[in-house]
């Protein structure tokens, strides 16, 4: 255990990365090159800590993994850069019956408001708005004119007049906003 030969991808399991996240076979061998070099212990997994290095890292984790969980292997790897896969033309079009693209504009959507919902109740209260603008913007910005965006944000988009946004609201405010495009990172073919 612990050599480099004991974690190379076997071809049924680069299909199904491939069949699951949409990758092309050469990005997945270049995404997984990239992974062996990050995983230090050589066992096939990365610590999740080491990937929460932006101000956002450690809401991006808490979105995409369990609590609790402090490593990720390479499939739970490409799950989740597969959400910021960007859409192909080819892939509008897709059987409407099978399995939602992970990449699909509904799934970057509730990524996003995973990030604002610290508290997992499924609405983003106004201290949450707060903590993660605070995350974004650091001491940029005064208290006051966080305060401020934060209640213009919620006054805006709560439609209900709980004081809070709830995930049809976030979509609803998002309806116009390419969410595809600006969530996407270009990958090498």
């Amino acid at each position: 255990m612990g050599s480099r030969a004991s974690t190379l991808l076997r071809d049924e399991e680069l299909e199904e990365i491939k069949k699951e996240t949409g990758f092309s076979h050469s990005q997945i061998t270049r995404l997984y090159s990239r992974f062996t070099s990050l995983d230090k212990g050589e066992n096939g997994t990365l610590r999740i800590p080491e990937l929460a290095i932006n101000p956002l890292g450690d809401r991006i984790i808490n979105a995409f993994f369990p609590e609790g969980e402090d490593q990720v292997n390479f499939r739970g790897f490409m799950r989740t850069l597969a959400h910021f896969r960007p859409i192909e033309d080819n892939e509008k079009s897709k059987d409407v019956n099978g399995p939602e693209p992970l990449n699909s504009r509904s799934n970057k959507l509730h990524f996003a408001f995973r990030l604002y919902d610290l508290d997992k109740d499924e609405k983003i209260s106004r201290d949450e708005l707060l903590q993660v603008l605070r995350m974004m913007v650091g001491v940029n910005i005064s208290d006051e004119q966080l305060g401020s965006i934060a209640d213009r944000t919620i006054q805006e988009a709560d439609q209900d007049g709980d004081s809070a946004i709830s995930f049809t609201e976030f979509v609803k405010v998002l309806e116009k906003v390419d969410v595809e495009q600006k969530m996407s990172i270009r990958f090498l073919h």
